[in-house]
């Protein structure tokens, strides 16, 4: 056998592991994960490392419509929990959320950041009534409750709580709710992404959503 054709077989292996190496690295880049995108720095939140999953959830929306995580899908969203019959902290903080929707209201409608009033006490507030309620503060914002054991579990998936306090008369209806105040921040994956805690700056709650408006796909 001549020296040329015993060569033939070690070419032909490098030959062959090169391809192979090319064809692997091909494959690792067209199906590598895209990068997430690089979100502003913000003042007004803290961010999540990695977005949160929700578990599966259907509100019911004060006309009567199913509120799930496709209606959110596209915008930016501030969630709020509490009830109407709140004395302070509700109507504070929808007040003050609801100058930050008039800061981002030239932003288009398809892009829009919103606020979600999500009422905790189902047993007085239906739907109705808490579609008015937060309409009062802002006709944009989303509103919506569910029966007790859906909105426990939607509360405990956002990291927040809720309890009912028995008021001094032990009547059935007299009482009233301990509630989280922060606000929580679901990005336009429907995804928890953050968290606002009071005392709440409206000017920078304003500016970090419609940066995060605008550079959100």
């Amino acid at each position: 056998m001549s020296k040329s054709a015993s060569r033939r077989p070690a070419w032909l292996a490098v030959v062959v592991l090169a391809a192979a190496g090319l064809g692997l690295w091909a494959s690792q880049r067209y199906h590598a994960t895209p990068a997430a995108p690089v979100l502003p720095a913000v003042k007004s939140a803290t961010l999540l490392p990695n977005p949160r999953e929700l578990p599966a959830f259907a509100l019911r929306q004060s006309d009567g419509t199913p509120l799930t995580a496709d209606e959110l899908k596209g915008h930016w969203t501030l969630v709020f929990i509490g009830f109407t019959h709140c004395p302070d902290v509700c109507p504070t903080t929808l007040a003050e959320l609801s100058g930050a929707q008039k800061q981002w209201a030239s932003i288009p409608e398809a892009t829009r950041p919103r606020v979600l009033f999500v009422s905790a006490d189902p047993e007085r507030d239906t739907p109705e009534l808490v579609g008015q309620y937060a309409h009062a503060f802002h006709p944009d914002s989303l509103a919506a409750t569910a029966p007790l054991p859906q909105m426990e579990a939607f509360a405990r998936s956002l990291s927040l709580v809720f309890m009912k306090v028995p008021g001094k008369s032990g009547q059935a209806d007299d009482y009233t709710l301990d509630h989280s105040a922060a606000v929580v921040l679901l990005d336009p994956q429907a995804r928890m992404a953050g968290v606002i805690q009071p005392p709440f700056d409206v000017k920078a709650i304003a500016a970090d959503l419609q940066a995060l408006a605008k550079a959100a796909p």
